[in-house]
């Protein structure tokens, strides 16, 4: 398994998963907004903070339609994207603010255009969104750069990931795999969480959730089976704008993902060994368990019968109710009153 390091973070085998909060278009525009996610991402945990980059005049046309018809104020999706730029300060305010925040910064790139700004912004790493695997002209100019890729899957036929995941791999850059369906939100039938060691044994490389479910569930499902990498969208509440929302956690649940995600590397990293636990819990064993009492008054020298015994709390007084069956038959020393713990001196 061929891990990598982004800013840092080793990815792969043996290392915490990364997560990453994805934006995207949750600013709606705001440059404000933008800078508050990364406030709130940082304060829920997560490893990353990911932004898409769109430059309209360079990846769209006013002949794109939307995916959804979601905003009243854009007549086009060209208009939308121009709406969703930031200046090149903006962006670089931005990945300053997540510095500061100890988090990683990183942004989708949609065009070439993008990827030569977020180059001259200094970006660790480049995460491919699934729209972009069949295009070899953002592939080139991502791979001039050298950095570690993240190669999203959600449109992508096996074949074609094939086919991407090789080019990558000839040109000699770090690679992890993300398993994505893109479906907002994506139903649990189609998240595809056996995709997770299928790309594992096919690329030998880490690989990831790209989450759209808007749930912390599949993510934790995922680490649970050893995703390296963990992607959800984000959103502020429920009832924010944009096109994402159905498909986003808050960033309330952001944390509890992040705990969760915490929580199961723990218990993993731990294989437990039940006799030793059996061992440390000695007294809670004596004092939930339970040992023998008459059941009835018993006289001396009368052959015990399993109807003679009953079983009371705590198991530390008196012969545990294990050691049933090594009693029966034997005689009483002396008369025992119903509800007396046995004891072994009572035995002949």
């Amino acid at each position: 398994m061929q891990g990598f390091e982004i800013a840092s973070r080793k990815v792969g085998t043996g290392q915490p998963c990364l997560i990453i909060a994805e934006v995207a278009q949750a600013h709606d525009g705001s440059l404000g907004t933008a800078h508050a996610f990364v406030d709130a991402v940082a304060a829920a945990g997560a490893d990353v903070v990911k932004f898409q980059t769109h430059i309209a005049r360079a990846e769209s046309s006013t002949q794109e339609s939307f995916r959804v018809r979601f905003s009243p104020q854009d007549t086009t999706r060209y208009d939308y994207w121009k709406r969703m730029e930031f200046t090149e300060e903006g962006w670089a305010g931005l990945v300053e603010h997540a510095r500061e925040k100890d988090l990683i910064f990183l942004s989708s790139p949609f065009s070439e255009e993008a990827v030569d700004l977020l180059s001259r912004l200094g970006i660790p790493a480049w995460k491919v969104p699934s729209g972009e695997v069949t295009n070899p002209l953002l592939f080139e100019r991502i791979a001039a750069t050298g950095l570690p890729v993240l190669l999203s899957s959600g449109m992508s036929s096996l074949t074609e990931t094939d086919k991407a995941v090789a080019w990558i791999k000839q040109r000699g850059l770090p690679l992890g795999v993300f398993q994505c369906t893109s479906k907002y939100p994506c139903p649990p039938e189609a998240i595809g969480l056996n995709m997770l060691q299928t790309f594992r044994r096919r690329y030998q490389v880490p690989v990831g959730l790209s989450d759209h479910s808007g749930t912390i569930f599949g993510g934790l499902a995922a680490v649970s089976l050893g995703a390296s990498m963990l992607e959800v969208h984000v959103t502020f509440s429920r009832e924010s704008f944009g096109p994402d929302v159905i498909a986003s956690v808050t960033t309330g649940e952001l944390r509890q993902l992040v705990d969760g995600v915490h929580f199961i590397e723990t218990a993993l990293a731990h294989p437990l060994d039940k006799d030793d636990l059996a061992s440390q819990l000695g007294d809670m064993r004596k004092l939930f368990g339970k040992a023998l009492v008459a059941r009835r008054d018993l006289k001396a020298g009368r052959p015990l019968k399993h109807a003679d015994l009953a079983a009371h709390k705590p198991a530390s007084a008196g012969i545990p109710a294990e050691e049933l069956e090594t009693l029966l038959g034997r005689r009483l020393s002396h008369d025992v009153p119903a509800g007396t713990f046995i004891a072994r001196e009572d035995l002949e």
